[in-house]
């Protein structure tokens, strides 16, 4: 049996020390479903991977590079959890694992809306801005999550991680907002779809964050396994829908 201390769970880069007797098994039946939950979001990642590049030829080819970066998101992310449920094993949270894994996997997530809105060299300028965004996003959120629970320094880079996610999703919804309405109608619901992923699925994150003040890290865990399948997954099966509606919608060769 191990205890969870939310103290200690944002000491040693975010990693809690919940340690338990492997002879005993492991620990309580919460403490088993999060390990499952961590075996299955591996084993969803990785399918989600194969798929993505399985389907990368079913496209048009103007949009099969969008197809090569949902696969490369699920993939990074079955790297990952395959080493956060070796982590998790040993009877720790593995938080430090989960912000390496955001730092490569979303701003690939965000790279999409350029790469399916086909903005030329505006699709890079808006692209190296959310990706700064992101990163500042990320490193300030660590920055939190390393601090000691309820200073004055944990409080402020949480704020501030918040305060930049505002502004993706300020980015998505007010600068490109108008080249959304402007895409081919079955591109334009999957984009409006995408920015809710952003706009809602990654609200999960801070919530998990103050979750872990509570106490709750074991909870956090198991919403976090959840979230990341639908937010990087799903966000990359309503893209592929898009690009594949548009394309019978329209008649694109495949060639």
């Amino acid at each position: 049996m191990f205890s969870i201390s939310a103290n200690a769970l944002l000491a040693d880069f975010g990693a809690v020390s919940m340690k338990f007797d492997p002879a005993a098994g492991l620990g309580t039946q919460l403490q088993t479903l999060t390990l499952y939950l961590f075996f299955a979001g591996t084993v969803a990642m990785g399918a989600g991977a194969l798929y993505f590049f399985l389907m990368r030829s079913n496209v048009a080819p103007e949009y099969r590079s969008t197809m090569v970066v949902a696969g490369l998101v699920c993939a990074i992310a079955c790297f990952h959890y395959l080493k956060m449920t070796d982590v998790y094993k040993t009877g720790e949270f593995p938080t430090a694992l989960r912000y390496v894994d955001w730092l490569f996997t979303t701003p690939l997530l965000l790279l999409k809306f350029p790469l399916l809105l086909r903005m030329g060299e505006r699709g890079t300028k808006f692209f190296w801005q959310l990706v700064l965004l992101d990163v500042a996003m990320i490193v300030t959120a660590f920055i939190a999550e390393t601090s000691q629970v309820n200073s004055e320094r944990w409080w402020t880079f949480f704020l501030v991680s918040c305060g930049f996610e505002a502004f993706i999703v300020y980015v998505l919804y007010m600068s490109l907002g108008q080249a959304i309405m402007e895409a081919p109608a079955p591109l334009a619901r999957a984009l409006e779809t995408m920015r809710l992923f952003v706009l809602i699925g990654w609200a999960i994150y801070p919530i998990g964050f103050l979750m872990a003040r509570a106490g709750y890290g074991e909870y956090r865990e198991i919403i976090y396994n959840i979230a990341d399948v639908i937010n990087k997954v799903g966000f990359g099966l309503v893209a592929y829908h898009g690009i594949e509606a548009m394309s019978h919608e329209h008649g694109h060769s495949r060639g």
